[in-house]
């Protein structure tokens, strides 16, 4: 019926976001998991290794999809035995590095840096034009604390490669950030850098708007009155232009084609909201597909439903 059309889909967390094929994936390891193992090592590491050789070239989508395999097989056992099995694989070399980051970010440090950058560096030398193992690399200077010179230069080795990798993008941000090995004008400089050359639906795009909110999120953890006025954030000049670029055409279908569109959209129905600019957020909510990530919902609580809450504050599908 016609009035079903435009009631609210139901808000829910998919880590593969619009990714099908890789959301059959993590449905079959969810399935194997029950039993309390992944079922036959061999099953499961064809059916990643099918998934990893699809769309060869698409380095967004080999990126999205090698993360959020990452993400999932943290603390499993399936990575590193496909490494063993194939230690000449590209695919299980960058999935074995990027899971140990993904474990190392949880812990706040690598358990064995030198096997995860050897990872690295035997897949890069292997496949010389992918930019995976550079942007695992990359990830590893960072949990290292490395100096800059020597995170700057596996910067330039994603870019030769992948000029608007997003992950690269987002992790040169946070590096660059006060609370890891910059500053907050090192983070102005990086953003203001990217404005003259990016292009409007780069997979990248989102890096101005993820600086904002992250600032805005640590007047937030400031506390009393600072966190009190914080919305106050995105009155000012930088806060509400980043907004401004982007509000009216990322909603727009077929604006974002990038793997982690509906990230990007997460970022900024947030960010409206924020801002209090519901009107706008309205759309963007619709276009999620009620689809929700983690961050930066889970800064506020659990996040579906602070997505939920907020979407019905903003009217959306209402």
């Amino acid at each position: 019926m016609a009035f079903l059309s435009s009631r609210r889909k139901r808000a829910r967390l998919a880590p593969e976001l619009d990714d099908q094929e890789l959301g059959k994936l993590l449905k079959s390891l969810v399935a194997t998991t029950r039993t309390g193992t992944f079922g036959t090592t061999e099953l499961c590491l064809a059916q990643m290794s099918r998934l990893l050789e699809q769309d060869p070239g698409d380095w967004d989508r080999r990126t999205h999809r090698i993360d959020v395999l990452a993400g999932y097989l943290s603390g499993s056992h399936l990575p590193r035995s496909w490494v063993t099995r194939e230690p000449n694989s590209v695919n299980a070399l960058v999935l074995h590095a990027w899971t140990q980051v993904a474990q190392g970010r949880a812990q706040g440090h690598l358990e064995d840096p030198a096997d995860t950058i050897e990872a690295c560096l035997r897949a890069a030398e292997l496949a010389p034009d992918d930019p995976t193992p550079w942007v695992a690399l990359l990830a590893v200077a960072r949990l290292e604390r490395r100096e800059q010179s020597q995170v700057f230069g596996v910067w330039n080795e994603v870019l030769a490669r992948d000029r608007w990798n997003r992950e690269a993008y987002l992790s040169m941000l946070a590096y660059l950030s006060p609370q890891e090995a910059g500053s907050r004008i090192q983070v102005l400089e990086f953003v203001d850098s990217l404005g003259a050359r990016m292009p409007a639906n780069a997979p990248c795009a989102a890096t101005e708007l993820t600086a904002q909110v992250l600032q805005y999120h640590s007047i937030l953890d400031r506390g009393g009155f600072e966190a009190l006025v914080a919305r106050n954030h995105w009155s000012q000049a930088m806060a509400a232009q980043a907004l401004d670029r982007v509000a009216h055409t990322w909603s727009q279908p077929g604006f974002l084609r990038h793997a982690k569109a509906l990230a990007d959209l997460n970022l900024l129905a947030y960010a409206l909201m924020a801002a209090d600019r519901r009107a706008e957020a309205r759309s963007v909510f619709e276009a999620t597909g009620g689809v929700v990530t983690t961050w930066p919902w889970q800064t506020a609580g659990d996040p579906v439903t602070e997505f939920d809450q907020t979407r019905q504050r903003s009217g959306a599908g209402s």
